[in-house]
């Protein structure tokens, strides 16, 4: 029994000083190298500061609106909305999404839609949709703020990020930092 216990006892409190002191500290050390310290990408704006790596809530017709989220886009508490595809509740949200989205945008076609302007992300606070969710709001967006839509997709082009590396995960464009853009060229 003393032959499995001792090296049970040594290998948890190796453990215990490897997850609780040197993996947080090499994390840590690791942010020291990026952009803002790890603290996040913050964007100052009309003296208000946003972190660009959270999702926000924008749901007026003359900005680009968000991807859905399950926790009203509080970053204190992240997380989906665990209902499967075949919930009652889940399927009724999405719908009431989809004949919203049809309702402000007049001209799309429910197959048009991309999906992630009708369901949430696993965080509920992704800060980006797909280029796809982006041009199929143009119309709207440019009717509402009087803008000629190919000045509006223009704009979408110039925020699109590409992948990581050029080949991880797919093109996106971040929503507050596509809101702003259009906001100062509005002005």
């Amino acid at each position: 029994m003393k032959k499995h216990l001792i090296p049970a006892a040594v290998l948890t409190l190796v453990m215990l000083v490897f997850f609780t002191v040197i993996y947080p500290m090499a994390v840590w050390g690791i942010a020291q190298f990026s952009p803002n310290w790890g603290k996040g990408e913050i964007i100052e704006h009309e003296g208000r500061h946003h972190y660009a790596n959270i999702g926000h809530s924008f749901i007026r017709d003359d900005y680009f609106w968000s991807r859905p989220s399950a926790v009203d886009y509080n970053a204190g508490g992240s997380g989906g909305s665990n209902k499967g595809p075949s919930n009652e509740e889940y399927l009724a949200s999405v719908q009431a999404r989809i004949d919203t989205f049809l309702l402000h945008n007049p001209g799309i076609d429910k197959s048009q839609i991309p999906v992630d302007l009708i369901t949430a992300s696993g965080s509920g606070l992704d800060p980006h949709i797909s280029i796809q969710a982006a041009e199929v709001q143009v119309a709207r967006v440019a009717r509402e703020r009087n803008l000629p839509e190919d000045t509006v997709s223009e704009l979408v082009a110039s925020q699109t990020e590409k992948p990581l590396l050029g080949i991880f995960g797919p093109a996106r464009i971040n929503v507050l930092k596509l809101n702003l853009a259009l906001d100062n060229l509005s002005e």
